[in-house]
């Protein structure tokens, strides 16, 4: 079976969400009559041969529209319209948010990131790209490393760009798109970096389909305090198996060896370290944050040298990728300017 057709799958997958499991009462029967596209999900990166395309099929796909299609079966989450009486969003909508890694709103948002961003960063991805493909070599490792960092926080503010231009460019549908981080790089606290700057797509989703139900469920069970800890600990630890997941599905099948799966662990437990803290100090003492902001993104960066980015380099994951990506980067980078350049001559004196 060829790529080509499990990727255009998807589609009809996802109509049949829309017209038969939609018609399905609620809860566990409509979950039931999702199964099929589960599966057909989970097993949809096996068929791709490069490591770029299973990553992302893997993110957008087997983890994100899963993820939203579990809490459409309870009439929540980004494909139901939070109204008196819950319904349904149009079709078009409902494939490009559950098919495309978006965090939508069905609001004017006043504060849109301004386009030209997506053609600096561009721009600056490009740069780290030349240097690592051609000089890599003469580079230190962990300046390497701290290439690696800002060129993951491009990409995924880039791929939301893309998808950006395919829905509201291509498709022409009407809605706002949220930008996916908020200047990460000016985190002051851990609760800071998760919470409310990196990569906003995955923490909303987490929020409502892991946060919220375990802390509900051990609200009366272990007290509010702790069922908040073990809530946002059970987050992090399931954001940990699903980047291993992502990165065996890239690396063949091979065996995780968990380190990916530690780094978010160990983030969480420090997380709740961290909470801790600041409330006990809170009326007496806190760090100004040109402190704590460098202390903050020290941190998660030392924590992704030594945790997150080893399997992927041990692996040749980090090369393949970044070959794949250069072969098709120049493509990548007309498009977007040609996106930033349109955009602005739709949105000329408004």
């Amino acid at each position: 079976m060829s790529s080509n057709y499990i990727c255009f799958s998807v589609i009809p997958s996802l109509c049949y969400c829309y017209f038969f499991s939609a018609k399905i009462p609620k809860g566990i029967p409509r979950l039931i009559s999702l199964l099929p596209i589960f599966y057909l999900f989970t097993i949809l990166p096996l068929y791709f041969s490069s490591a770029f395309l299973t990553a992302i099929t893997t993110f957008s796909i087997t983890w994100l529209a899963i993820f939203k299609l579990v809490l459409f079966a309870f009439d929540q989450g980004p494909l139901i319209i939070n109204a008196p009486n819950s319904k349904i969003i149009s079709l078009p909508v409902f494939i490009s948010i559950a098919a495309l890694p978006l965090r939508t709103t069905f609001t004017q948002n006043q504060n849109r990131k301004n386009p030209m961003n997506s053609a600096v960063q561009l721009g600056i991805f490009a740069v780290l790209m030349e240097i690592i493909l051609h000089h890599k070599s003469e580079i230190h490792p962990k300046l390497v490393l701290i290439f690696y960092c800002v060129m993951i926080f491009l990409m995924i503010d880039i791929l939301i760009a893309l998808s950006s231009l395919v829905v509201k460019h291509f498709l022409c549908l009407d809605i706002e798109i949220e930008s996916p981080s908020n200047e990460p790089y000016f985190s002051t606290s851990l609760q800071d970096f998760w919470g409310r700057r990196w990569n906003l797509t995955v923490t909303h989703t987490l929020r409502i389909t892991v946060y919220n139900p375990v802390r509900l469920v051990l609200l009366h069970v272990i007290g509010r305090k702790w069922a908040q800890h073990s809530a946002s600990l059970a987050t992090f630890l399931v954001s940990g198996l699903m980047h291993e997941l992502i990165f065996y599905y890239v690396n063949n099948g091979a065996r995780p060896s968990g380190e990916i799966t530690n780094f978010f662990v160990l983030h969480g437990l420090c997380l709740m370290v961290e909470i801790e803290v600041k409330k006990v100090l809170k009326d007496t003492w806190q760090l100004p944050g040109l402190v704590s902001g460098p202390l903050t993104v020290g941190f998660v960066a030392v924590t992704a040298f030594g945790l997150f980015f080893p399997p992927i380099i041990r692996n040749g994951v980090d090369e393949s990728i970044l070959e794949e990506i250069g072969f098709c980067f120049d493509f990548l980078k007309d498009k977007m300017l040609q996106f930033v350049i349109f955009d602005k001559i739709c949105n000329f004196g408004y």
